[in-house]
């Protein structure tokens, strides 16, 4: 029968002490957590993380048909900068400079409030970048996506 009561001194063997054991949680279990979920599960992609690929999808689709693309610059911007006027816009481009090369700019907060799901922004997403790669190159946007405005 087991008994509640330690042994005594001189019943104990004569090893040396263990080392004292490392607690990894404090006294209630509230201590540090780990991750809620394994890093290839979307729940623990940010959003930021979720906008850069759908505009990353979207720049790869049209590089297959315009392989001139390459040297163009994609980059997600928060917001927009300062803006003047009543509308705020999506994206954004640049020619190329002597220095640098061709760019196109979609702003992450203006598109995500005007797109309710992720299927609507990622549209939206799409738009945009057909837009603006459109004003680089001097086409319309019909051109550069034959399904443009049709998703």
């Amino acid at each position: 029968m087991d008994s509640p009561v330690p042994p005594s001194p001189q019943h104990r063997s004569a090893e040396p002490p263990a080392e004292p054991r490392v607690r990894r949680r404090d006294r209630h279990g509230r201590g540090m957590r780990g991750p809620v979920a394994p890093p290839q599960v979307p729940l623990s992609a940010s959003r930021a993380d979720t906008f850069r690929d759908l505009v990353l999808d979207s720049v790869e689709r049209l590089e297959r048909r315009w392989p001139q693309l390459a040297d163009v610059e994609f980059m997600v911007m928060e917001v927009p900068p300062t803006v003047s006027g009543e509308t705020v816009p999506l994206g954004g481009s640049a020619p190329a400079d002597k220095n640098e090369p061709a760019r196109v700019v979609v702003y992450r907060r203006p598109v995500e409030i005007r797109s309710k799901s992720r299927d609507e922004r990622a549209l939206l997403v799409h738009e945009v970048v057909v837009e603006q790669v459109a004003e680089l190159l001097g086409l319309s946007p019909d051109s550069v996506d034959p399904r443009y405005g049709q998703d």
